[in-house]
């Protein structure tokens, strides 16, 4: 048994030794191969920049822009909602408690067009089972009571010749009174609320089920026409509101101008509300209630370098900085201040100078290099 373990050992080693490559000596004359060269990748330097070879600057799309000085207009960035121009929309309440039924279309849904006056559901009123039976009780004295009035309308004419023509009047009189109040309260019993549309344009929002038990004053439907929606804000400055030149808002890259409308004169939630106007085309895509950011420009002018937002970046340090080309292939990070612009564009203040080529289209993809 010992001896076939030993055999079996051996025949492991001669099989490693001839597997192992047999170096072969070194020609006089020649060097020794030289190892394979390693590709070429963005790599961070030890002061800081990143070294980026043209081949990858075209894979990552990289663009780099030359900045430009100048004197732009300074602006803030406020938060703002989308909201409805009261002339152009709506809510629709109900004005008593009952029940919803479909109007003559049906219930319409959000996002359905719908025209001024449209009938959209009907409220019928839900009384008590003892306000119901005394509606019911006065019904039926009040057609008692017209029955003996139609029959002794009728007896009087028979006895025109007879009777004096102010008891007929009398009595006709009292018939109609009766009619009119018998009307009135079976009008009552069958009484139902029809809920309108206040203005042309879509349903924005529909809290309406067909059998549905709404309490009075509740919101049913909101109408809004989307071509004249408005943009809300609020400055917690208010002499910001003073020195509003115009506004933009930031939507899809695009800077959409915004015009000025007004600012109130009373505070809402410590702030005063700022109403913008602006393309019906552009706020047309907005949904109602929406939150949006939008930078607003003031008469004073401000010098600095304008740049794109998309060329900022954040470093380790949550510091605000931008890629700067300083070679064909290499890019340092620069520390700067700025101040917003349009939305889409900033300028900066410090850090920068004019003619710096900046990187902008794929500076995100430069700040992740490690």
């Amino acid at each position: 048994m010992s001896r076939r373990l030993y055999m079996r050992a051996v025949a492991c080693l001669l099989a490693t030794a001839l597997a192992l490559p047999l170096a072969a000596p070194a020609h006089e004359g020649h060097d020794e191969a030289a190892p394979a060269a390693v590709g070429e990748s963005p790599r961070r330097q030890p002061d800081g920049s990143v070294f980026v070879p043209k081949s990858v600057q075209r894979q990552m799309n990289l663009r780099a822009l030359a900045a430009a000085a100048g004197e732009y207009p300074q602006a803030f960035e406020l938060a703002g909602t989308v909201a409805m121009d009261p002339n152009a929309g709506g809510k629709v309440q109900a004005a008593l408690a009952g029940r919803l039924q479909a109007g003559p279309q049906g219930l319409p849904v959000p996002g359905q067009s719908v025209k001024k006056g449209q009938v959209l559901a009907y409220v019928v009123p839900t009384a008590g089972a003892i306000e119901r039976s005394n509606q019911l009780a006065q019904q039926a004295e009040l057609r008692a009571a017209q029955a003996l009035a139609q029959r002794r309308v009728a007896r009087l004419r028979e006895l025109a010749d007879t009777v004096a023509r102010k008891d007929i009047e009398a009595a006709e009189s009292e018939l109609h009174s009766l009619t009119q109040r018998l009307a009135a309260v079976g009008a009552g019993l069958a009484q139902r609320d029809a809920l309108v549309a206040p203005v042309s344009g879509v349903i924005a929002s529909s809290n309406a089920v067909a059998g549905q038990v709404v309490d009075a004053r509740e919101l049913i439907f909101e109408v809004v026409d989307p071509a004249r929606l408005r943009i809300e804000a609020l400055a917690y400055e208010p002499a910001q509101a003073q020195d509003i030149a115009s506004a933009h808002l930031a939507l899809d890259g695009q800077a959409v101008p915004l015009r000025f409308v007004g600012a109130a004169r009373s505070l809402r939630e410590q702030a005063l509300p700022l109403s913008f106007a602006g393309d019906a085309r552009a706020l047309g895509r907005l949904a109602l209630g929406q939150p949006v950011r939008l930078v607003v420009q003031t008469r004073s002018r401000v010098a600095g370098v304008r740049v794109p937002m998309a060329a900022l970046q954040r470093n380790p340090s949550n510091q605000s900085i931008v890629w700067v080309k300083t070679a064909a292939e290499q890019f340092v990070p620069r520390v700067v201040g700025y101040l917003p612009l349009d939305g889409v564009s900033v300028a900066v203040i410090q850090g920068l100078a004019a003619g710096e080529r900046v990187a902008t289209q794929g500076a995100a993809l430069i700040n992740q290099v490690r």
